[in-house]
């Protein structure tokens, strides 16, 4: 008997996009199956890049863990920094000086600049469009230059410390980097006449990767992937740290329902608000130390070290031993560029801590990939990525 077989027969193809592709910013393997052009399912694949960094940490003493914090998101590296100082310091129970919480706030909101500027570049250039990126590595430079002057890195500033800052502002920093933040709104200009009213910019993201404010919250999103959808939250004004209710500054909202432009039109105010809030700092920024004057926290002086032997001791104890904050655990989350970034320690006493979890952005976020991607062109899937500002190390913790 001849078997009956429907009038027509669709076959869906598994596609492996990464974890080599370059829109994937990283090794991100997603596994996509398609209908022709028509996503059917996308299904990320975790775990190219992990490098075990919680594990790391316990056994380590707390200042040790500070340049693993810069491996995070290594776009952002000093606001990782930030995050895991402040946990730390609120087990220890203190409070670092109002010089060191206004200089932290400086380089916290230059490097949400740049972490913003090379989301845009990369993105554009993922769409098609190339002079975004090399327009974005013009002010992104002066940023790393500005990070180099106050701690010889570019990269990887690691400038913070457990308790206040390696050491205070060079000289000509401060006429330096207001020197940036003035010009800056007139570089933001390039970017806005490039994309803003583009009509193939529009056309690869008006509309692509739609979520709605209740689907937002529903999958835990935050930062600008909230804000874009209207989701009023952010951690600088709603749970102020580090002096951040000192500044005036407004919080971006998307004034549609979240899709990729939305997302990129909150990106690019936010950048105009991190200027402002460098600018006011700057201008008001107070005098008085860097760092608390506790010498079970703090590294004494350095010309201390070489003339004073308790001075040589109390610098041996704290390098060997590190600080050593009660026992007890803490949750510290701060505003990241891309989103939450939150750090629970566990401490058992001792000088290492026992536990460390992190709360990645880029992790939750990535989540929602399969969501977002039903039912889109497969081409769609690169404006999804590309929205979602993720770094792998991000998301490979």
């Amino acid at each position: 008997m001849t078997p009956v077989l429907p009038e027509k027969q669709y076959d869906t193809m598994l596609l492996n996009v990464g974890p080599s592709h370059p829109s994937t910013h990283g090794v991100l393997r997603v596994l996509v199956e398609l209908d022709g052009e028509v996503i059917v399912r996308a299904q990320p694949d975790l775990g190219y890049l992990h490098r075990g960094i919680e594990k790391l940490c316990e056994n380590r003493t707390y200042h040790q863990c500070i340049p693993l914090m810069n491996r995070l998101d290594y776009l952002a590296g000093e606001v990782n920094n930030f995050g895991f100082c402040l946990a730390v310091e609120k087990l220890l129970g203190i409070e670092v000086p109002k010089r060191a919480q206004y200089i932290r706030v400086i380089i916290a909101e230059l490097t949400r600049i740049a972490s913003h500027i090379f989301w845009l570049g990369t993105h554009a250039h993922d769409l098609g469009a190339m002079t975004p990126l090399f327009y974005g590595f013009r002010e992104r430079e002066k940023i790393m230059d500005l990070c180099e002057m106050v701690s010889g890195g570019r990269m990887f500033p690691a400038y913070f410390r457990i308790g206040g800052l390696a050491a205070d502002l060079p000289e000509g920093f401060v006429e330096e980097a207001l020197a940036f933040v003035k010009d800056f709104p007139n570089k933001w200009k390039d970017y806005d006449t490039l994309l803003t009213e583009n009509p193939i910019w529009k056309k690869r993201t008006v509309g692509v990767g739609v979520m709605t404010k209740e689907e937002c919250l529903q999958w835990g999103w935050s930062g600008p992937m909230a804000r874009g959808s209207g989701v009023d939250w952010d951690l600088r004004r709603d749970n102020p740290y580090s002096s951040y209710e000192d500044f005036d500054f407004n919080i971006p909202l998307g004034t549609r329902e979240g899709d990729v432009y939305s997302r990129y039109l909150v990106r690019m105010q936010e950048m105009l608000e991190s200027a402002k809030i460098v600018r006011q700092a700057l201008e008001k920024l107070p005098k008085g130390d860097i760092k608390v004057d506790d010498p079970r926290i703090s590294l004494p002086p350095k010309e201390k070290v070489y003339t004073d032997i308790a001075a040589l001791i109390n610098h041996f104890k704290l390098i060997q031993e590190g600080v050593t904050p009660p026992a007890g655990e803490v949750y510290q989350a701060i505003e990241a560029p891309k989103g939450e970034m939150g750090f629970y320690i566990v401490s058992d006493g001792s000088g290492r801590p026992f536990r460390v979890k992190i709360r990645r952005p880029s992790f939750v976020v990535l989540n929602a990939t399969d969501k977002l991607a039903r039912g889109r062109l497969l081409a769609d899937l690169i404006a999804l990525i590309g929205t979602m500002d993720i770094v792998l190390a991000d998301v490979d913790c």
